[in-house]
């Protein structure tokens, strides 16, 4: 059985905001939107054993000296809560996915991860085939309870392996070991029917030949999705203040040419900049976020997505995990809730829609923006121009070229 620790409120705490109500939502605004588009349920749970030196999310260090157990009992609680508040604003919407992350969601027991989801079900309609992913790390301990939290509902498991060399993990600050992270990979692809692995490149003191074996190791292990990140250096983080070196920018362009290699001659397909999947594995939930897609964000400093007829709001929880539950016990989670000006809607959208190797077709921009193509037509073409996309009829695509300038090519929509 799980062990919960109780938390001590004080009354007179500081707490957030309440959500807006429905009709206040739905009041006459400056967009008309004809339809809704697909809404995705982010959980956020936001501790880890230790920070890592380059994590800029909003994460916790535990340790079993600062206290007898995680929270668990009480956070879940809040989360509900939270949820609860948060129904009416998408009450009667189904929910096409549901991704648990962190911080290490896997340090929460499963009993615990399936109360949750239980909790979930009974106040939101979810699709048949709604796809649960959740977040977890390879040391031993969350292991072990991989094939329970498949038993508690989870049906894709995102493991955060970075690299299979010890001395990589090392440099960079993981907790695990690479016999650890084997032993996690082999589990996850016994238990569950698609699973994530994260790998990073471009780590301290990483050549081409370590790369190499990173993915080659990944490819091996028969897992169906990777995504890779370069590793940058985030402002506010260990790195930040105490820069590592990383490899040359040359170098770095040669490990992705090579997982790009790597991974297509696998079976794979680069369907994202950051994602690499075998055919069936694509990731729903992240491409609702690259598609313009809504999503609802509960959990310490999730961030929301909400559509209504005449409006795209933004929302944002209270970051600080013991704030947070103060505030969601009282229907009071949110630090902020704005909309979305109209000038920076076409941006947003671009900004996710480019990142898709496939593309989109043009009367996406309009359903799920409610403006006229028009809006980013000379934008368009200054891209068509540079060779940075591929327009077919109303099909628009990143070429190789716009792949490789992403941030470039996403700029020309800045000011459309």
């Amino acid at each position: 059985m799980a062990h919960f620790e109780s938390i001590d409120i004080k009354p007179n705490d500081q707490v957030g905001m309440a959500n807006p109500d429905a009709v206040h939502m739905m009041r006459p605004g400056l967009l008309q939107l004809a339809a809704l588009p697909p809404l995705a349920l982010y959980v956020h749970l936001p501790w880890c054993l230790r920070k890592c030196p380059y994590c800029d999310f909003n994460s916790h260090e535990w340790s079993s000296d600062k206290a007898q157990a995680l929270p668990e009992q009480a956070y879940v609680e809040a989360v509900v809560a939270d949820l609860e508040a948060a129904l009416p604003l998408v009450w009667g919407r189904s929910v096409h996915s549901i991704f648990i992350g962190g911080g290490t969601p896997s340090l929460f027991a499963p009993e615990t991860i399936g109360h949750l989801l239980g909790q979930i079900r009974a106040r939101l309609r979810l699709s048949p085939d709604c796809e649960i992913t959740m977040e977890a790390n390879p040391g031993t301990f969350e292991r072990e309870r991989f094939r329970a939290f498949r038993a508690a509902g989870v049906t894709r498991l995102s493991i955060g392996v970075q690299s299979f060399s010890d001395e990589a993990l090392n440099r960079i600050g993981r907790v695990h070991d690479g016999a650890q992270a084997l032993a996690a990979v082999q589990e996850a692809v016994q238990a569950f029917d698609t699973c994530n692995v994260d790998i990073m490149y471009a780590l301290p003191g990483q050549t081409l030949a370590e790369c190499t074996r990173d993915i080659d190791t990944a490819l091996g292990l028969g897992v169906p999705h990777i995504s890779l990140y370069h590793l940058t250096i985030e402002p506010n983080t260990l790195f930040a203040s105490k820069p590592p070196v990383l490899p040359e920018d040359d170098d770095a362009y040669a490990m992705l040419d090579l997982i790009t290699e790597r991974t297509l001659g696998a079976g794979f397909e680069r369907y994202e900049v950051s994602a690499y999947a075998q055919a069936n594995h694509a990731c729903w939930h992240n491409t609702n976020y690259w598609q313009f897609g809504d999503y609802l964000g509960i959990g310490a400093g999730a961030h929301s997505k909400l559509t209504f007829a005449h409006r795209i709001t933004r929302q944002v929880r209270l970051r600080d995990p013991r704030r947070y539950m103060q505030a969601a016990m009282q229907g009071r989670a949110l630090s902020s809730s704005t909309d979305v000006p109209l000038a920076d809607l076409s941006f947003e959208f671009m900004l996710n829609a480019l990142r898709l190797r496939g593309g989109f077709e043009l009367s996406l921009f309009t359903e799920r923006t409610g403006l006229s193509v028009s809006r980013i037509q000379a934008a368009l073409e200054a891209a068509q121009g540079k060779g940075l996309i591929a327009r077919t009829g109303n099909h628009i695509a990143p070429t190789e070229l716009g792949f490789d300038f992403l941030s470039d090519l996403q700029a020309l929509f800045l000011n459309a």
